[in-house]
């Protein structure tokens, strides 16, 4: 079994279509493997993924490599995977199966205390976060090297929530369809809405903040 880095805290119907959501993406990051799985989810929210067949090894190696694994034991100078649980003044707190906090300092995104920097590089709440296991804890280089990206880029919007299909759909509905490039997967229910160039990301925030039960942060660059 896998314990997928991601979270599904959604309720009711919605919980079904992310649910549903994964077993596809599940079923397509394994392509033609001969192996049959069967998704659940834990109470903290975490997804699991039970595999069996001939390939269920190599299965689960490559979800753990998509998605990140949450294991009971973190190895000292490993590199894992947490979402995004709290922030404050003094850093951020991830969800890893376990609580990692990891200090202003030991983020490398610049200046500012914990909750400036979660603004400025438009990180809505659950969105899972690659970290080395170190003492103290930091962020990844590989991590720190894709948020930057986000700021030298042509502005985006990150929600979450919702699937990746229900953010297409409502950024269609809102009549946004022509104002963005494409919508990137950064977690089960964590998007990026990246904007068409000579798009403004508040303006498009606030064109499709109302038919989104969302948190919704723009990355401007």
């Amino acid at each position: 079994m896998v314990v997928l880095a991601t979270k599904c805290y959604v309720e009711g119907q919605a919980r079904e279509r992310a649910l549903d959501s994964l077993a596809s993406l599940v079923a397509n990051d394994l392509g033609e493997l001969p192996v049959s799985t069967d998704i659940g989810l834990r109470e903290d929210g975490f997804p699991t993924v039970t595999i069996d067949g001939t390939d269920a090894t190599v299965a689960r190696n490559l979800l753990r490599e998509t998605w990140g694994e949450i294991t009971p034991h973190l190895r000292a100078g490993e590199t894992c995977v947490g979402t995004l649980e709290s922030w404050d003044s003094d850093g951020f707190v991830l969800d890893a199966g376990q609580r990692i906090r990891i200090g202003t300092g030991q983020l490398g995104l610049g200046p500012g205390d914990g909750t400036q920097i979660r603004t400025r590089f438009g990180l809505v709440q659950h969105l899972p976060l690659e970290f080395v296991n170190e003492d103290p804890p930091r962020l990844s280089d590989d991590q720190r090297d894709e948020l930057y990206d986000w700021t030298r880029g042509i502005g985006r919007v990150n929600i979450n929530s919702a699937t990746r299909a229900e953010a297409r759909a409502t950024v269609n509905r809102a009549g946004h369809a022509h104002d963005i490039v494409t919508v990137e997967r950064l977690g089960l229910l964590e998007q990026s809405i990246v904007c068409r160039e000579g798009t403004d990301p508040p303006g498009l925030l606030a064109g499709i903040g109302e038919y989104l039960p969302s948190e919704l942060l723009c990355v401007v660059p």
